[in-house]
């Protein structure tokens, strides 16, 4: 009977630790995620009669969404950014950084700093950093450098858009994946590499048969964590383009704010965002079962 009370009063302190952690969740995960999903089935506007009286509309947002051109094009444009940064560039620079920064390299520190950089300016400031690199003009400090080698300039924000981007993402998120891949590095014993190089294997065949199959695990956490946050990412598109042109950077986060507060249309929006919400659980579980863990 002691045993059962301490353990009782054991799980009483647990849940009066855990209580910030959940009111917190609560509020800013789970209530503005349902109030949402009640949003997405209603007419709710900013302006207009809607804005006064507001009215259950049932399935018509999300038919509308689904018949949005405008809809899927921000889709095919968020699955090319998420694909093109997070999946291929961060993931390649961020291994390969991991993969260096095990060595004995000279410089190591500055190394390291350099790429952890980028995270200490926030999303809004870095995109105003790039915009004086990759704005047309002869002051534009890239205009500047291609210019050096023979380049002619252009402006590269209105030329290639998605390119842009993509690379700024890259540049914001090679930290992460370094950080991730490093743990993941870390955990593989130094005998197997050891035992490996006494049979004979090369650099390239320890990679391939002992490196990546023992850090898929880690991989596969870091592409559920990249995917899942590069979908969510606003303030970086928004002060390079803020969609432009032409919906050619047009990202889900950037069409959800569009239809919501500049054609003021709340109900729609909250429908785009519901959808972007099962597409992330989608991505989740997929990952989940691709690191064949019970939830």
């Amino acid at each position: 009977m002691a045993r059962n009370s301490h353990e009782k009063r054991a799980e009483r302190q647990w849940l009066l630790i855990l209580l910030p952690s959940l009111v917190l969740l609560l509020a800013f995960v789970i209530y503005p995620a349902v109030y949402s999903i009640y949003l997405s089935f209603t007419n709710e506007a900013l302006t207009g009669a809607a804005a006064l009286r507001p009215r259950f509309v049932g399935f018509r947002n999300y038919v509308r969404l689904f018949n949005d051109a405008k809809f899927w094009n921000s889709l095919f444009v968020t699955f090319v950014f998420v694909i093109g940064s997070a999946v291929i560039g961060q993931f390649l620079l961020g291994l390969i950084s991991a993969i260096a920064l095990r060595r004995p390299i000279r410089f190591r520190r500055v190394f390291s700093s350099i790429i952890l950089l980028p995270n200490a300016a926030p999303e809004v400031v870095a995109g105003f950093m790039w915009i004086s690199m990759l704005a047309g003009g002869d002051n534009a400090t890239l205009t500047r450098i291609v210019s050096f080698f023979g380049v002619t300039p252009a402006d590269w924000l209105q030329v290639f858009p998605l390119s842009m981007i993509i690379i700024v993402n890259i540049w914001r998120g090679i930290a992460t994946a370094m950080i991730l891949l490093t743990a993941g590095l870390s955990t593989i014993p130094a005998e197997i590499y050891e035992a490996a190089r006494m049979d004979g294997a090369t650099p390239s065949q320890m990679f391939r048969r002992i490196t990546l199959p023992l850090m898929m695990p880690t991989i596969l956490l870091y592409m559920l964590i990249s995917a899942v946050s590069t979908i969510a990412v606003f303030g970086l598109v928004y002060a390079l383009t803020r969609g432009g042109p032409g919906g050619a950077t047009e990202v889900v986060s950037i069409y959800i704010y569009n239809q919501s507060f500049t054609a003021f249309q709340l109900g729609y929006g909250a429908a785009v965002a519901v959808v972007a919400l099962v597409i992330s659980l989608i991505l989740g579980i997929a990952y989940v079962r691709a690191m064949k863990v019970e939830v």
